[in-house]
């Protein structure tokens, strides 16, 4: 392991604004911030807004100040990454943006039933290969439904045209409401305040002529979510 991997790991342990439970806190049980993020770590009621793998933490951040009456905490499990969106929040004093390092799979561990009320899925491995690891898969709105409010909204960024068809695909195959979807945000002028920030790798697609795209839809408690019967070839 590098020097400044060390160095940041080490940094970590000193921000207020990073969380790093153990893997048996998680795995086995409820992490003690589990329906405390509101009192705990941000002293309001502003709803709470979820950014999985969340990487550096550039959305988290900017959608924190851009946003204040909202609270943003970005989940990931690389903390040499999360070091950066820790160190600026902490450096900023933003005082409505939050992290915690923990596998997306165990995030029901650390939020309470109905704790959270939006997520943001943004430029996630699109998981050609493997459905079930896929970001927005049934297996994945699954656990979501367990902390995310009924009807709470997702948002999925990305510039896989496979993930963004895919991800449609599943959302009329179990008849959930889409709120929004463009295939390019940039190059139809759908891009604002909300949709504007570009992380590192959303500015190296761009460099690249790659479009972004977009959507969102509301994610319901009732009915079980199941995947759709689809040929990968045709998206």
């Amino acid at each position: 392991m590098g020097k400044d991997k060390l160095k940041r790991f080490e940094e970590n342990k000193s921000f207020s604004c990073l969380y790093q439970p153990d893997f048996n806190e998680v795995f086995r049980g409820d992490y003690f911030m589990k329906g405390k993020w509101n009192s705990g770590q941000f002293q309001n009621g502003n709803p709470v807004v979820l950014e999985l793998g969340c990487g550096r933490g550039e959305y988290t951040v900017e959608l924190a100040r851009r946003f204040p009456y909202k609270n943003f905490i970005g989940v990931d499990i690389k903390g040499a990454r999360m070091w950066r969106g820790a160190k600026t929040v902490t450096e900023e004093g933003i005082p409505n943006a939050a992290f915690l390092r923990c596998r997306i799979e165990f995030a029901q561990s650390a939020f309470e039933f109905d704790e959270v009320s939006e997520i943001w899925v943004t430029f996630p491995d699109p998981q050609k290969k493997k459905s079930s690891k896929r970001l927005t898969s049934s297996y994945f709105l699954e656990r979501y439904r367990r902390f995310l409010k009924d009807n709470g909204i997702v948002h999925l960024k990305t510039d896989s045209q496979f993930l963004h068809r895919y991800t449609l695909e599943l959302i009329k195959h179990n008849k959930l409401e889409l709120i929004e979807a463009n295939d390019d945000i940039y190059g139809t002028g759908r891009a604002d305040a909300l949709l504007s920030v570009k992380t590192r790798y959303e500015s190296q697609f761009l460099s690249q002529r790659m479009k972004i795209t977009y959507l969102s839809f509301k994610l319901r408690k009732a009915g079980k979510l199941t995947e759709p019967e689809w040929d990968p070839e045709d998206l």
